[in-house]
C-alpha cells in the first residue's frame, strides 16, 4: 500500500497536542515519544472498534506485544502543535497486524505537514506464555485491513 505525502490516509486518525513532557532540550518531540503516539493511537483504534485491551486479556487470555517497529522522520513536532496521529492495516495474518502509521502537524488551518511514518508490527500472544496465538475471530471480525479507498473494512 502506498501512502500520500500531501494529506494524512484515509482511516483512523487520533489527535493530540504536544506537550513540554513530549519535547527535549532543543524544543522539539524526542523521537522516541512517537512510538508512544502510535501506541495510544493504536489502542484507540481498537477502542473505536470495540476492542478493549484490557477486556481482551480477560475475557480471552490474549494481549497483543509489538513484535517490530521502524520510524522514518521527515519533520519535527514543536510544544503546542497538534498532531493527526493516523492508523492503517496493512496486513493482517493470523496472529499479526502489520501497521502504517503516521504523525502529521496540523497548522491553524488544519493544513497536514508529514512528520513521521511508521511500520509497527504487533503479534496476539497468550496473556501467560508469552507464545503467539490465534488472534480471536471476534477481535479479526473487526480489524480488517485497509481497503483500496483508504477506510479501515472495521470501522
Amino acid at each position: 500500500m502506498s501512502l500520500t505525502t500531501t494529506a494524512p490516509p484515509a482511516g483512523f486518525n487520533w489527535r493530540i497536542r504536544v506537550y513540554y513532557e513530549d519535547t527535549d532540550t532543543g524544543g522539539v518531540v524526542f523521537y522516541a515519544n512517537y512510538l508512544k503516539f502510535f501506541e495510544r493511537a493504536r489502542t484507540e483504534w481498537l477502542r473505536a472498534a470495540g476492542v478493549g485491551q484490557r477486556a481482551l486479556e480477560q475475557s480471552d487470555g490474549v494481549m497483543f506485544i509489538v513484535k517490530s517497529t521502524s520510524v522514518d522522520y521527515s519533520a519535527p513536532a514543536k510544544l503546542d502543535d497538534l498532531l493527526d496521529i493516523t492508523v492503517v492495516v496493512e496486513r493482517l495474518s493470523r496472529v499479526s497486524v502489520d501497521f502504517v502509521q503516521q504523525a502529521w502537524r496540523l497548522d491553524d488551518n488544519n493544513q497536514p505537514t508529514l512528520l513521521t511514518t511508521g511500520r509497527i508490527t504487533v503479534v496476539c500472544v497468550d496473556a501467560k506464555k508469552f507464545r503467539p496465538t490465534a488472534i480471536p475471530r471476534h477481535v479479526l471480525e473487526k480489524i480488517k485491513p485497509t481497503t483500496d479507498a483508504g477506510v479501515p473494512a472495521a470501522i
